[in-house]
């Protein structure tokens, strides 16, 4: 970002209104006469604001029915982004804390109006409702499966392996760091049929054909070698067997995953569906699954395959 963006940028978010209705379009999508309301501001005034912060890309809205809704729009230059976030993350003022308390009546006052449902429609999977989240969808869906023996490659913390543990016959954690094998013990000492083990993903203590499942869900950015890590993988499926990968999308973002210790920057549907192959797996499906909307709008790849 170069200094006549930063300056702008800057010169725009000098008023304080601005600032205040970015802190709530980062939170929600509002009406602009719900941000009236919660900002105790003249509709007319509000609008004037929002103008600029759309023409300067910080904003964004949809229509819905005769009413437009706006949000903080996070698809915008990573780098600008950055500077919001930083300045965001330096203020700590009553005007924005108390702008927040007030956003729930003014959203129960929407939904009485309207009906949730409908204020929503269209972009429902972004906005909170007591009960409905991503968790329980994944609890309630994977009551549908039956997985049999899994291997959890690069498991982490064991989060996953929670999730499945009621559902399969059996589930070895294996993962390269200590410490996190450690607190995936302590997260899985009560299921019986979840054994944690610090392990290489290159060189596997497991016999051949021993596992019906196998999953590297974002395994695969830690290998510096990913064609042994997928070969490994594939040497202890049963046939028929099924393995799911899961991982970034290629992307030259180096200095964002560097702190997460990622050893490549991510895979080509094609690169992924070569490693499965030349590991002797017959691929189903290689997709798309997510673009995020935050830059640097990382993709996530999937990979479904069987073992002959």
């Amino acid at each position: 970002m170069d200094l006549a963006t930063a300056s702008s940028v800057l010169r725009l978010l000098a008023d304080p209104t601005r600032v205040r209705l970015l802190a709530l379009l980062e939170r929600e999508e509002l009406t602009v006469a719900e941000l009236a309301s919660v900002l105790h501001l003249a509709q007319p005034r509000v609008s004037t604001h929002l103008a600029k912060l759309k023409e300067a890309e910080l904003v964004r809205d949809r229509r819905a029915g005769v009413s437009a809704y706006y949000r903080a729009n996070s698809e915008g230059d990573e780098h600008r982004q950055a500077l919001i976030r930083s300045l965001r993350e330096s203020i700590d003022d009553a005007l924005i804390r108390e702008d927040a308390d007030r956003l729930p009546s003014v959203l129960a006052e929407r939904a009485r109006d309207e009906g949730w449902a409908d204020t929503v429609a269209g972009d429902m999977e972004r906005h909170y409702s007591p009960g409905r989240t991503w968790e329980t969808l994944s609890r309630s869906l994977l009551q549908l499966l039956e997985t049999g023996d899994v291997l959890d490659i690069a498991s982490g913390d064991g989060v996953t392996a929670e999730l499945l543990a009621p559902h399969a016959r059996s589930i070895v954690c294996i993962d390269a760091s200590e410490r996190v094998v450690e607190a995936a013990t302590k997260r899985l000492a009560q299921y019986k049929n979840v054994q944690v083990r610090h392990g290489d993903m290159h060189a596997l203590s497991l016999d051949a054909k021993r596992v019906d499942l196998v999953l590297m869900l974002h395994a695969l950015t830690y290998s510096e070698h990913p064609d042994k890590a997928m070969a490994e993988a594939s040497r202890v499926l049963r046939p028929g067997g099924r393995l799911l990968a899961v991982t970034l999308g290629k992307h030259d973002h180096r200095p964002v995953v560097e702190p997460f210790d990622h050893r490549n920057l991510g895979f080509t549907q094609a690169e992924l569906t070569d490693l499965a192959q030349k590991a002797g797996l017959d691929v189903i499906s290689c997709n798309r699954l997510s673009r995020e909307r935050k830059a640097p709008h990382f993709e996530v790849i999937s990979l479904l395959a069987r073992k002959p």
